[in-house]
């Protein structure tokens, strides 16, 4: 059986001596960016290894035209994975401190794209994990390499310009993921302006989980993103955020819904906000 949207830490357990099952610790902090490497060395999921969301996870920033986590070039991406041990025949999972989106979920979406379907986040994360008093272990752990070669579809991702044509025309619905007050243009304190993509909704990744950090149960997520469906093919809804990096927790919440697979936006509002000529929106939509 294979795992493509979510997996509990139950059943992760049962396969941390499988040697097809990759576990990768992803954890990462803004503010912070070398913190999930340290707690990584400090306890992680036996096995497991590391990928750091600026170093491995990410493209080149290029100031003024990308946003904050551009893609990795495939070709650099399949040597990341390679390194990290994981092959086409791997089943893949992907966890951070609790909620998916620092950066679990990032790398769900990046190996989606790079035609990985076997791939899966941990529900809950090395909390839950440490909270059903399974094993952890220190240091740094490494597997041997392989040959990744990824089949990337492109169709999954939405550019800058494609967003433009679609304000244009209301050919796509444009999904915001950060918080509202954000969307609205209220206390931005990361990017350089404040508001969002024009004719976008709000729908704040955080919505997908419930008080402890699990995802909810698959019937409320169905319900949160109905109305999108009801509208549009998942193939003309594009989720993005600030850096396209929390985007990717919805896109994973609307496929473990059963809704298909929608598009990202990489570049999200970060580099939005690069091009004067981008029009933006404050308040309500």
């Amino acid at each position: 059986m294979s795992y493509e949207t979510l997996i509990s830490v139950q059943e992760a357990a049962k396969h941390l001596h499988d040697p097809n099952w990759v576990f990768i610790d992803c954890r990462y902090t803004l503010g912070d960016p070398e913190k999930g490497l340290r707690d990584y060395l400090q306890a992680h999921i036996p096995g497991a290894v590391y990928a750091h969301l600026d170093k491995d996870l990410s493209g080149k920033v290029i100031p003024g035209k990308t946003g904050r986590h551009p893609l990795p070039d495939p070709i650099d991406f399949d040597k990341t994975m390679s390194r990290l041990g994981v092959s086409q025949e791997s089943q893949v999972v992907a966890y951070d401190e609790q909620t998916g989106a620092m950066a679990a979920a990032r790398l769900w979406w990046l190996l989606k794209w790079a035609g990985h379907n076997n791939v899966a986040v941990l529900d809950g994360g090395f909390r839950a994990w440490i909270a059903n008093g399974l094993p952890v272990a220190t240091g740094k752990e490494s597997r041997a390499s392989t040959e990744f070669h990824g089949k990337y579809n492109h169709k999954l991702v939405a550019s800058a310009d494609d967003l433009l044509a679609a304000i244009a025309s209301k050919s796509c619905k444009i999904v915001d993921s950060r918080t509202n007050d954000r969307y609205r243009g209220e206390n931005e304190t990361i990017d350089p302006k404040a508001g969002h993509i024009p004719t976008a909704i709000s729908l704040p990744y955080t919505e997908n989980l419930d008080t402890d950090g699990f995802f909810r149960p698959l019937q409320i997520l169905r319900e949160r993103f109905a109305p999108l469906v009801e509208q549009y093919p998942p193939d003309s809804i594009v989720f993005y955020c600030g850096s396209g990096v929390t985007a990717a927790h919805n896109v994973l919440a609307f496929a473990h819904a059963g809704m298909g697979m929608p598009k990202l936006y990489p570049g999200s509002w970060s580099e939005w906000v690069s091009d004067e000529s981008r029009p933006i929106a404050t308040g309500e939509e």
